[in-house]
């Protein structure tokens, strides 16, 4: 962290019990190396601020402004969609922008994001870059048994295994041995349980990356469920909706358009909040 800085101005938001902290990081311009040791010490539960990752908003000559995401271990992937939803809130907030529509950019690519209204609580809806990498079906060796697993990169890596009983799975333990499966090396996936309920309503808990843990909600996560579970039910269409329940209890929805072997127009919309803006202290 910069030696002439004793405290920090940080703003705490939560996406339907993702949390995350946000700096703005266009003025004080943290270097790469600082805002790892810094997203390791303030999303510390308990001993920081506290949350799934670290939000910092730097200039864009692509988007109104440019979104980068820390996960608390210090890596730092290419995208997270509840970030980026909320990451949009405090946009609409703090940046002034001229109406509800705002653009992202990412290292997964330009975000759009729209705005149900400019309040500390609203509706945000994002629509992510074109998923790629699918894979159906592999099975995948854990602890003597092969389990089938779904890949898709939704602007990160995510594994995605259909259960029954969602509630009673051992997310930790079984999310952590197919995290870190060989067969995802060397990025590692974050991975989704997920049990359908309908054709187009889904329950879904996820293990997140870089997080090591389950979290209340993953954006690219439900995303990831939403469109292998209409892949794998064979549902084609145009303006596809598929309601996702998270952890949280909050349901979030998925929209996209389906053809035969094509995903595109991909939006996740759900609720975001702007909790409370603080100063951290860092004690130098």
């Amino acid at each position: 962290m910069n030696k002439n800085i004793n405290s920090l101005p940080f703003y705490k938001l939560q996406a339907s019990g993702n949390d995350f902290i946000l700096i703005n990081n266009q003025k004080i311009t943290f270097k790469a190396a600082q805002l790892k040791k810094l997203a390791r010490v303030v999303c510390k539960r308990r001993f920081g601020a506290g949350g799934d990752g670290l939000l910092v908003i730097e200039p864009s000559s692509k988007a109104d402004f440019k979104m980068r995401i820390f996960n608390p271990d210090g890596t730092e992937p290419e995208m997270c969609g509840n970030g980026a939803r909320c990451a949009s809130l405090w946009a609409g907030l703090e940046l002034k922008t001229k109406d509800k529509n705002l653009s992202l950019e990412t290292k997964a690519g330009v975000i759009l994001a729209q705005l149900s209204a400019k309040k500390t609580q609203a509706q945000v809806k994002i629509k992510i870059s074109t998923p790629s990498q699918l894979k159906l079906n592999m099975p995948v060796k854990v602890s003597g048994r092969n389990i089938k697993v779904n890949y898709i990169d939704t602007g990160v890596p995510h594994a995605v295994i259909f259960v029954e009983g969602l509630d009673k799975i051992d997310v930790e333990s079984l999310g952590k041995a197919i995290r870190f499966h060989k067969k995802f090396e060397p990025q590692g996936t974050n991975v989704d349980f997920v049990e359908v309920l309908a054709k187009d309503y889904i329950k879904i808990r996820t293990y997140e990356r870089g997080v090591e843990t389950e979290t209340l909600a993953c954006g690219t996560g439900i995303v990831a469920g939403a469109i292998i579970t209409s892949w794998q039910l064979g549902v084609n269409g145009c303006k596809l909706r598929v309601e996702v329940l998270a952890k949280s209890r909050e349901v979030l929805k998925v929209y996209l358009d389906k053809k035969e072997d094509c995903i595109e127009n991909v939006w996740l919309e759900g609720g975001v909040r702007l909790v409370y803006k603080g100063e951290f202290l860092t004690g130098r």
